[in-house]
């Protein structure tokens, strides 16, 4: 059978192969302690569901506009200003099914073919994958623990260049948790405006697992905006994932290419979805910061025991959930018939030592690290830190 030559130029996202292997595992009886999945254990708040119901109870089963509902379009302008200070008029946003089909609107709008596409590492598995379905050329930009996993002004400027064409970064940050202050964004920004050919796509679904207290996006410098494409959704504020809702705020020209894209793919997102996501954005956050205060407790146990452990690095992340630990002392290191040569190994080592999924650092874009995802419970973590703690100590 002779597929497309384009899916060559992507393979399966290890978050979702270490999931799997991990439900392989328990199906044969073993005791597997899961973090490598990005999601929320929490329910979705009572009022976002009754608000479902309703939305079925009053008839809203049927095809939606491929933009979105008029009424979730203001919804989330209201949100815009009033979390970010953002003005977005209506017909300058667009909701999708799910964040990732907003970036890959956002994505194949911008990119031809031969386009290089900046992307600082680590980042989220998907957007490589995305730029190389689009024919564009990706340009990693190595950001170690010693700088947070952030990007400088110098390492950007010194990336740039005539065939540069994109820009995509996360803050918070999937998989460091890295979040990128007002100043560290203002001196980004100065470069970009050296080079008015270069979009922006900032990735925001983290914004309210926030540990700082404030978000801040990059759209906020006046010079970029009309460049600068934000991306946010419901599934990780909210623990919406399953009810799949993502959103753009942009450009008007390019939420209309997005909005010719989506109408041949997807058309309009699920409406039931939509009609509960007015409700969501416009209540009381009250449930999203008391699991937001869950996870920073979560993360202050699961730093302090990675620090304890001889030969982890880890930094401070400030936002999202996950912990992004260098590993790499343990390279040249062995137990049994396990000898870790690089990150893969130490994953697959603690999966079948320590019986708990952990997600290589590589597949991020770092080979010296593993992601950890602290959305589970305290009770796992407590475990899955001594099973990875008695795992490391048997390597020599």
């Amino acid at each position: 059978m002779q597929l497309a030559q384009r899916l060559n130029s992507v393979t399966e996202p290890q978050t979702i192969r270490m999931a799997k292997m991990s439900r392989e595992l328990k199906a044969k009886g073993i005791n597997i302690v899961d973090l490598s999945l990005g999601e929320p254990d929490f329910k979705t708040p009572e009022h976002i569901c009754n608000a479902a119901t309703k939305a079925m109870n009053e008839g809203f089963t049927k095809y939606s506009p491929v933009v979105g509902f008029p009424d979730l379009l203001e919804a989330i302008s209201i949100k815009l200003k009033r979390d970010n200070n953002l003005e977005y008029a209506t017909n300058q946003i667009m909701v999708s099914t799910g964040a990732k089909q907003s970036l890959y609107n956002a994505v194949f709008s911008i990119v031809d073919p031969g386009d290089e596409v900046i992307i600082p590492t680590p980042f989220w598995v998907t957007y490589a994958s995305q730029v190389q379905l689009a024919g564009g050329v990706v340009k990693y930009v190595k950001c170690g623990i010693e700088n947070d996993f952030k990007l400088t002004p110098e390492q950007l400027e010194a990336s740039i260049n005539p065939h540069t064409k994109l820009f995509i970064y996360s803050s918070p940050c999937n998989p460091s948790g890295s979040f990128y202050t007002r100043d560290e964004l203002a001196g980004l920004a100065e470069v970009f405006k050296r080079h008015p050919q270069v979009y922006i796509i900032s990735d925001e679904i983290y914004e309210y697992i926030n540990y700082t207290g404030h978000h801040e996006s990059i759209a906020q410098f006046e010079e970029l905006k009309d460049r600068v494409v934000v991306i946010n959704g419901m599934s990780k504020g909210f623990a919406m994932t399953g009810w799949r809702l993502g959103y753009m705020a942009a450009p008007r020209e390019i939420i209309q290419a997005c909005e010719k894209l989506q109408g041949q793919s997807t058309s309009g997102a699920n409406s039931i979805t939509q009609k509960a996501s007015v409700t969501a954005l416009l209540s009381d956050l009250a449930p999203t910061y008391k699991m937001v205060e869950a996870f920073k407790q979560r993360r202050d146990y699961v730093i302090g025991a990675l620090k304890k452990m001889p030969g982890v690095k880890s930094n401070q992340p400030e936002g999202a959930f996950y912990a992004f630990p260098d590993i790499s002392h343990f390279f040249g290191k062995s137990y049994g018939e396990h000898t870790i040569t690089n990150d893969t190994d130490l994953a697959m080592y603690l999966l079948h030592e320590a019986h708990v999924a952990t997600v290589c650092g590589s597949a991020f874009g770092d080979g010296n690290c593993i992601r950890i995802s602290f959305a589970t419970s305290m009770t796992n973590l407590m475990e899955a830190m001594e099973r990875i703690k008695q795992a490391l100590e048997k390597l020599q």
